[in-house]
């Protein structure tokens, strides 16, 4: 009988379905929710050790519907990482462990360019006894002026560098999240695997404008008139996202075998996890999702990928991460694919027709003479 568990840098997961960092892991209480419902493991809401610079505003969401005006299909937001204190955080963690012991919690972090800064904040999560860490290198909007989330993410040497920081003083299991907002996802990630994180998580949210109010001229989302580019995420976002996921998957296949990849991005069902698994993903985050339908969508997700490989005869998620990266070529090899298949089919129906009179047959008389006519 399939079964959904699996065991990722160590982590063992009832199921691959990960609450991703924003809001659905945002204090205690939604944490404890989670981990109630069945999820497989929770990334809190990124955290840092000065949070009295965090402020957020209001709106700060704004959303794309489909053609029939109900339908979510892209969320925007400009919100910022946790404004709790770290104090608060590191009760909450050690409560949420006290209350779920065997519940993974990952510790979201996001620090300035600063060795200390990042040993301090790993060495106080690990003691509040968080069972692994996810490094925010890719938030697309918030304080870029310190050098924080994407600022950080897109500059390889710099993230080589973090990263070794991290490592040094790191007991658990590190994943370092990366920005879309590049030409090559590869080369960031590769410097960060370079460094020795054990996972990449991908993609973060895709900087964006979400649109202009045509009443009054704003964009959206309009705060005392004004706005700022966001992230860009739900089911719109998922096409880039398996492809991101694949290229990383190549990579680490290619160059870093063992490590690991969590995919993220427009995930809402099964069939969608199934995808990003299929292109070499070793677990699947929901946050967007998780806004849209609640806690509790995690139960006809696993569900719907446990009937996807009841169907296709798979008993673990091994059975087929990264079954259909083989099937990802270059354009050129396309056309000479196409090119022999032709070749190939003309030869067959040529061997078909008839080419002597001894060659004629009672049984097959019809077919032999319809294929003399084409």
């Amino acid at each position: 009988m399939p079964t959904l568990a699996t065991i990722v840098d160590g982590l063992k997961l009832p199921n691959p379905f990960i609450i991703g960092s924003g809001p659905p892991g945002t204090n205690l209480n939604v944490i404890t929710r989670a981990f109630r419902e069945g999820w497989g493991a929770v990334i809190a809401k990124t955290v840092s050790l000065d949070a009295s610079k965090v402020v957020n505003v209001t709106p700060r969401y704004a959303k794309l519907h489909a053609a029939d005006g109900q339908e979510v299909i892209g969320w925007e937001n400009i919100e910022l990482i946790s404004d709790r204190k770290f104090s608060i955080w590191l009760d909450e963690f050690r409560k949420c462990k006290d209350q779920f012991p065997d519940g993974v919690l990952i510790a979201s972090i996001m620090e300035e360019y600063r060795k200390d800064a990042w040993v301090e904040i790993v060495e106080r999560c690990q003691d509040a006894g968080v069972d692994g860490f996810e490094l925010n290198f890719s938030c697309p909007h918030g304080l870029p002026e310190r050098k924080m989330g994407a600022a950080m993410g897109e500059n390889p040497e710099i993230l080589d560098e973090v990263c070794g920081w991290v490592m040094s003083a790191a007991k658990k299991p590190v994943w370092a999240k990366m920005t879309p907002n590049v030409t090559h996802i590869e080369e960031p990630s590769r410097a960060a695997l370079r460094a020795g994180v054990q996972g990449i998580s991908a993609i973060n949210t895709i900087r964006c404008v979400m649109g202009v109010n045509l009443e009054t001229l704003r964009p959206e989302p309009s705060v005392e008139g004004y706005t700022t580019p966001g992230g860009y995420s739900s089911k719109a976002v998922k096409p880039i996202a398996l492809r991101m996921v694949m290229e990383l998957a190549q990579m680490i296949r290619a160059e870093f075998p063992g490590r690991t990849l969590s995919g993220l991005g427009g995930i809402e069902s099964g069939e969608d996890a199934a995808q990003f698994i299929l292109l070499g993903a070793d677990t699947v985050q929901v946050c967007t999702g998780v806004m849209k339908f609640g806690y509790e969508c995690v139960k006809p997700m696993c569900e719907q990928l446990l009937a996807f490989m009841g169907k296709h005869g798979f008993e673990t998620l091994a059975d087929f991460k990264g079954k259909s990266l083989d099937y990802f070529t270059t354009h050129a090899d396309l056309v000479q694919r196409q090119a022999a298949r032709k070749t190939a089919q003309k030869a067959a129906e040529a061997k078909k027709m008839i080419a002597a009179d001894s060659e004629w047959t009672g049984d097959e008389f019809v077919k032999q003479s319809d294929a003399l006519a084409r």
